[in-house]
């Protein structure tokens, strides 16, 4: 009987320091941004904004990119419960190719990594496609 008091006992107390316990949470407006279609030499810069819905603060420690192609800057401070911030992400459009590329973010969050995606299409409209060109066939001649 005594053993079966101890361990209610016991977890009672660890219940309660558990629920005492401050966490930061991210959550994101969006975790994709699509840039669509644009032009080559287009302004790159994107934002990806998050609010700290957790009850301590948030401290982004990394924000990294799949690729060098696509840089990510992340907040310095801590971001405080009730706030928001910003991840800036900057894609080369000098780069004419389909955008498929992903920001890893970790923090002290509940989540500690979060992935973030951006996509979209470089076109170069001074060259022409091939599949572009609408030639009369010989029948309409």
């Amino acid at each position: 009987m005594k053993n079966l008091i101890t361990i209610l006992f016991v977890g009672l107390i660890s219940l309660g320091i558990t629920a005492q316990e401050k966490v930061a949470k991210i959550e994101f407006k969006t975790d994709v941004i699509d840039y669509g279609t644009i032009e080559k030499g287009s302004d790159g810069i994107r934002v990806f904004e998050f609010t700290n819905t957790g009850n301590a603060p948030l401290i982004i420690s990394s924000v990294k990119s799949t690729c060098g192609c696509t840089v990510p800057k992340k907040p310095e401070k801590p971001i405080m419960p009730g706030e928001t911030g910003e991840i800036q992400v900057k894609y080369d459009t000098n780069r004419v190719n389909p955008i498929r590329k992903t920001i890893t973010v970790i923090s002290n969050a509940d989540t500690p990594t979060v992935a973030l995606k951006i996509k979209g299409l470089v076109v170069d409209s001074s060259k022409s496609s091939v599949l572009e060109k609408k030639d009369k066939s010989v029948i309409e001649q």
